[in-house]
């Protein structure tokens, strides 16, 4: 029995210092140190002498832009855009262009439609004159004209942009949105009561109309200079609007189906969207520095 106690106490004694050991080797619960800084970088920003090529600026950029993905009518715009930057990460502004008749140029499947002629029944003779080209399709077809965009723009992101790994360029990449007001030409309503029957000949003339739509996208700024700049923009529109002048919608279930009239149910949505290339000058012609 004295031996089978002192063998139990000894492994208890045994196990209680395996115990102790194993507490006494834990790590301690880890502490955050806070760091001090000393000396000259004590206090002291970031980046130093960081031009701020927005920041209290006025910007003035002129170009061009051209809309993408179109169906019959491929849109140029004369395009510019007046902002002020109220921060180096923020601005506001317009963005605006126009385009003349002679700006607005025909797709291929426009081209096509005209030098094909088709037979007409009762439900297409609507949609296209009755002798192919006469009127040209390109007239019937839905364009934009001008454009008014008011919007906020949000710049991110800034750095260099090498260039054959000789040149560097200051960039910024900026993000834009607003609501744009477009002005449309498309096909005049016909068909109704009171209304040009729609296969007339004078049916297939235009009005004009504005559409209102949100507007967004990003660009990337160039700055070869402290006063000049060169911009290339991706811009997006969406809305609905009748770009073939075809009467589509209107009947059935869900007005999906034609009704043999010409009306804003023939109006489909359309994700417009068009890239800008301008250049562009700040004023003040010097921009500021950081400490």
């Amino acid at each position: 029995m004295n031996s089978r106690k002192r063998s139990f106490t000894a492994r208890c004694v045994v196990g209680a210092l395996a115990v102790a050991l194993g507490v006494a080797a834990a790590p301690s619960e880890a502490q955050a140190q806070e760091i001090q800084l000393t000396g000259p970088l004590a206090g002291a920003p970031a980046v130093r002498k960081l031009r701020l090529y927005r920041e209290g600026r006025a910007e003035i950029a002129l170009g061009g832009g051209f809309t993408l993905l179109d169906e019959y009518k491929r849109t140029i715009f004369l395009s510019g855009r007046l902002q002020y930057n109220l921060f180096d990460w923020l601005g506001i502004g317009v963005f605006g262009g126009f385009s003349p008749d002679a700006l607005s140029l025909n797709t291929d499947l426009a081209d096509r439609i005209d030098d094909t002629p088709a037979p007409r029944n009762s439900r297409t003779a609507v949609n296209l004159p009755a002798n192919a080209g006469s009127p040209a399709f390109g007239d019937q077809a839905g364009k934009m004209s001008w454009m008014a965009t008011p919007q906020i723009s949000f710049s991110p992101f800034r750095g260099k942009l090498a260039l054959f790994q000789k040149l560097f360029v200051d960039t910024d990449l900026y993000l834009h949105g607003g609501v744009a007001f477009v002005g449309v030409k498309e096909r005049a309503n016909c068909g109704g009561t009171g209304q040009t029957a729609c296969t007339a000949q004078a049916s297939f003339a235009t009005n004009d109309r504005v559409a209102i739509a949100p507007s967004f996208g990003l660009g990337l700024t160039l700055y070869p200079s402290g006063f000049l700049s060169i911009n290339v923009e991706y811009r997006a529109f969406p809305f609905s609007y009748n770009r073939g002048g075809f009467d589509s919608r209107g009947a059935g279930p869900d007005a999906s189906f034609p009704d043999l009239k010409i009306d804003s149910e023939d109006q489909t949505f359309k994700f417009n969207q068009m890239i800008f290339v301008g250049v562009g000058i700040h004023l003040p012609t010097s921009p500021k520095v950081s400490e």
